[in-house]
């Protein structure tokens, strides 16, 4: 691996923090509705696939334990999304000491998308998801006229 466990949990906090600032800068009802042209989807719910992923992910790699579900469907404001985001990485942070540099090279069939991957792929593909929803994020506040956190600013 080319960084350590903790750089890369310092990568994913960093990011989470970015993402939290975009979620902070829409104005609540643009956050659950706006969605510039369909087939896109308004930025809450990219938010909620983030977590979604995140949560089954480190249960998966910390536990064994491998569902994916819808677990903030009911979230429908900015302060549950908020308290939704800061509730995945507590658990995320909290089974993260469990997770040991050797269990993130395991490589096996991914429960979730298909194909085999080793489980730091795994978090990679959540962490590259998380940024690539960000950007739509920034592209959305920018629509709406509205000036996004600078993205260096974490």
């Amino acid at each position: 691996m080319a960084i350590s466990k903790e750089e890369f949990m310092e990568i994913l906090e960093g990011n989470r923090k970015l993402t939290i600032r975009i979620i902070e800068a829409f104005p609540e009802e643009r956050l659950f509705q706006y969605k510039p042209v369909e087939p896109l989807r308004p930025f809450s719910e990219m938010v909620i696939e983030i977590l979604n992923i995140e949560k089954a992910y480190m249960r998966g790699i910390a536990l064994d334990e491998w569902e994916y579900s819808n677990a903030y469907e009911g979230v429908l404001t900015k302060e549950e999304l908020l308290t939704a985001c800061k509730d995945v990485r507590k658990q995320t942070q909290e089974l993260w000491p469990s997770v040991t540099e050797e269990t993130l090279s395991i490589k096996k069939k991914d429960p979730f998308f298909g194909g085999q991957q080793t489980h730091i792929e795994r978090l990679q593909y959540a962490l590259e998801n998380e940024i690539h929803h960000r950007g739509q994020g920034y592209i959305y506040l920018r629509m709406l006229s509205i000036e996004p956190p600078a993205f260096y600013d974490r």
